[in-house]
């Protein structure tokens, strides 16, 4: 098993591509800390398959955009499970508004849930990673991390900033062996509970033949095609990969 005797930690695991990547990793042996900001009931049943695959799953609700429950939840998580070696952050909104539109307040959130929360997450983790001379942290970003779009600046925005952080963690914590990486999403069968924050679906539906033909591959992808890029960065098969991105689009963009 590719993941025995590590820790990972996933936020966002109750549903969608959070929980494709818990279950992955469970099934290659890795403990579990899972977190998500209010779907308990969600996450606990997420938790309980894992459980039955055999590894110690612990949970934990909370906010990540929130410096002080990022700090304490991970501390919980470290008393619980000894220690945390892989970080996947997988948190985010994605409104869609005109950039004149926007209010401090939506800019403010946006960045707090897309960017924050990773700086955060990485700060608190870290520290155990470089004692252990080891970990892997891998960041969920997407389209708005490789181009923008018209109505995207929020997210276009905290998503480039989150390359920039995770380029600059991939540099200054490689003395340590600890690496870290993005894994970009293209389209992917999501269940969307928010259709507002996706204009382009209610004109030309995502699975629709006109949507596909943008895509070389003429489909969409997979939470298991994502949850395995998850797991390749956080096994030892990426070791000598850092600072770099995996782009999961079925060749939407090449680059």
């Amino acid at each position: 098993m590719r993941l025995e005797n590590k820790t990972a930690l996933i936020t966002g695991a109750s549903r969608n591509i959070g929980r494709e990547v818990a279950l992955t990793f469970a099934r290659e042996g890795a403990d579990l800390l899972l977190n998500t900001r209010s779907s308990q009931q969600e996450l606990e049943e997420v938790a309980a398959q894992c459980r039955e695959l055999g590894v110690k799953t612990h949970t934990v609700i909370g906010d990540v955009s929130d410096s002080a429950r990022v700090s304490a939840m991970v501390a919980e998580g470290i008393q619980v499970l000894g220690k945390i070696d892989i970080l996947v952050s997988n948190v985010a909104v994605r409104p869609h508004k005109p950039i004149l539109e926007v209010s401090d307040e939506e800019w403010h959130q946006v960045m707090g849930i897309n960017l924050d929360s990773a700086f955060y997450l990485c700060r608190a983790v870290l520290p155990g990673m470089m004692e252990r001379r080891n970990g892997s942290i891998v960041a969920l970003g997407g389209q708005a991390a490789i181009t923008g779009r018209p109505e995207t600046a929020l997210v276009t925005a905290a998503k480039t900033g989150l390359v920039g952080l995770i380029r600059a963690i991939a540099a200054e914590m490689a003395p340590y062996n600890v690496r870290a990486n993005m894994v970009n999403p293209g389209a992917t069968d999501t269940t969307r509970e928010h259709p507002e924050w996706y204009p382009d679906f209610s004109e030309i539906p995502r699975d629709s033949d006109e949507h596909l033909k943008s895509i070389p591959m003429n489909r969409q992808g997979t939470v298991q095609d994502i949850a395995s890029a998850c797991l390749f960065f956080a096994s030892d098969e990426s070791s000598y990969i850092t600072g770099d991105r995996l782009n999961v689009m079925g060749g939407r963009y090449i680059i």
